[in-house]
């Protein structure tokens, strides 16, 4: 089976493509084929860093853990971030090109094409299989001129297409009839399957309904998955945020939703340690007393610097700190702790420079040039191997304190030290991102805290995330091969279009 290919697209965001990828992955994995996950362009403020320091899309590095592979830019060329003004930043092929607004990049798009039909077709002669994931909806009918990355691609990759829908917010029959009805007849012959994701409730019930959508489209449903709770990330930047209430819960832990934050999956493995109450707190919102703050990364750092001043969340922040509460900065949150932040080059806003909250004693300076490395080492606190990535823009020089860190870049030539921790070793920044996947790092912070507000010591065994979340990855490869026709997947890759 050589050159093949499978694409999923929505009847609307957020349906469950990334995570379905992911399981059809992980299946033609087991399987024995050699497979990789593909997605021509992303809109997200959920980014990874691959060896070579390239920039993708979070959902394809974790598709590309359900292949069993390393992360690599063919997997995803175009990474769109988000930012203020309307604006986002455009990376291509992992490095950041520019910024635009909407109508800038619209016009842009059909200079992509041919670099996104080379890379693809590069990456399809290194495997068996393809999996491509579309973004979205392929309905979107003001948008589907010069389309790149729903109907578009499967044109450029020449793919077969299954439609996934989603039963859980209801409508589902109706998304399915007029998703396919909005398609040309040439992009409708492409469709050659159905799933309805997020069931709940006795299948046989659905069946009527199932027999009349398909004498009505023309397309069989060849899925329906339960709904399902993992812990794996979804990389949508419209995102649903929740507060996670562990049931021994002793440890107050709050993250501060910032207007632009990014990779908010860093906080995901905090869910698996035992007494730890995590909740997100709007800026306007009421902070309290927590025992931890986290303030996380952002895609416009000055920006949401200005506005938790404005809102008085700093004020909060500061007041907590006052009154024992612990602080742990990543990337951009690191910056924010600092005394001051020069951006003269203008290079993320209009503003030279900003005072930090003054809590930790160093001085970042943005440059145009982004740090987008893989790292490793040990942290200066507890002496624990730690892993993670790195994404942002500026350095920053610490005058005083201790150094978080101390690692090797994505090369493992370079050793150097890295974030910083106040005298008082009660506030903490680092750039790495996923510092929270490192198990016994995390326990031992989160213990370091409970011993300071005189609360119980967790012994907890914690595992580092990437080995859970290998289980999970088992788990969804299960719960999505016993309730799809795994046969009618492989006829629709063989067949291709022409089925």
């Amino acid at each position: 089976m050589k050159n093949k290919s499978i694409m999923l697209q929505g009847t609307a965001s957020s349906v469950g493509k990334s995570i379905l990828s992911a399981a059809i992955c992980r299946i033609l994995t087991e399987d024995g084929l050699n497979v990789a996950p593909f997605k021509s362009q992303n809109m997200s403020l959920n980014s990874y860093i691959t060896l070579e320091g390239h920039e993708i899309g979070r959902a394809q590095a974790l598709q590309a853990e359900a292949c069993r592979k390393t992360a690599n830019v063919k997997m995803n060329p175009i990474l769109l971030k988000p930012s203020a003004d309307k604006r986002s930043q455009v990376i291509l092929n992992g490095v950041v090109k520019e910024s635009m607004n909407a109508m800038e990049y619209y016009q842009y798009k059909p200079k992509l094409k041919a670099m996104i039909k080379e890379v693809y077709n590069s990456l399809a002669e290194e495997n068996d299989a393809v999996v491509i994931e579309g973004a979205g909806s392929p309905a979107e009918i003001n948008l589907k001129k010069d389309d790149i990355v729903n109907m578009g691609m499967a044109e450029m990759a020449n793919s077969p297409v299954v439609l996934v829908a989603d039963i859980d917010r209801g409508g589902v029959f109706a998304s399915i009839y007029g998703t396919l009805e909005l398609l040309s007849p040439n992009e409708k012959d492409r469709v050659k399957g159905i799933i309805i994701n997020k069931f709940r409730g006795d299948k046989e019930l659905l069946k009527p309904g199932i027999e009349q959508i398909e004498n009505m489209v023309g397309v069989p449903v060849i899925g329906v998955i339960p709904h399902f709770s993992l812990n794996l990330e979804d990389e949508d930047s419209a995102i649903t945020w929740s507060n996670h209430i562990n049931a021994k819960e002793s440890l107050d832990v709050a993250i501060i939703k910032l207007p632009k934050i990014s990779n908010f999956t860093d906080f995901n493995p905090l869910q698996l340690h035992e007494g730890v109450s995590l909740r997100y707190v709007d800026i306007d919102k009421p902070l309290g007393n927590p025992d931890l703050i986290i303030i996380p990364g952002s895609k416009s750092t000055i920006s949401d610097l200005e506005k938790i001043k404005e809102s008085k969340m700093a004020d909060k922040i500061l007041k907590a700190k006052e009154k024992g509460s612990y602080i742990f900065g990543i990337c951009g949150g690191f910056q924010m702790l600092g005394n001051k932040i020069v951006d003269d080059n203008m290079v993320e806003s209009s503003v030279s420079e900003v005072e930090g909250l003054g809590l930790l004693p160093i001085v970042t300076e943005f440059e145009s040039q982004k740090v987008t490395t893989i790292s490793n080492g040990m942290d200066n606190i507890f002496g624990c191997s730690i892993r993670g990535y790195q994404i942002h823009m500026g350095k920053s020089k610490l005058s005083e304190g201790s150094y978080l860190t101390t690692v090797n870049s994505g090369n493992g030539k370079l050793k150097y030290r890295e974030g910083a921790v106040n005298e008082e070793k009660d506030v903490f920044g680092t750039y790495l991102h996923g510092i929270f996947d490192n198990g016994e790092f995390t326990k031992r912070l989160l213990n370091k805290v409970r011993s300071s507000r005189g609360k119980e010591l967790s012994h907890q065994f914690i595992e580092d995330f990437w080995v859970f979340r290998e289980r999970e990855l088992n788990k969804l490869e299960k719960i999505v091969r016993e309730n799809i026709d795994v046969s009618a997947v492989y006829k629709i890759i063989e067949e291709g279009i022409n089925g």
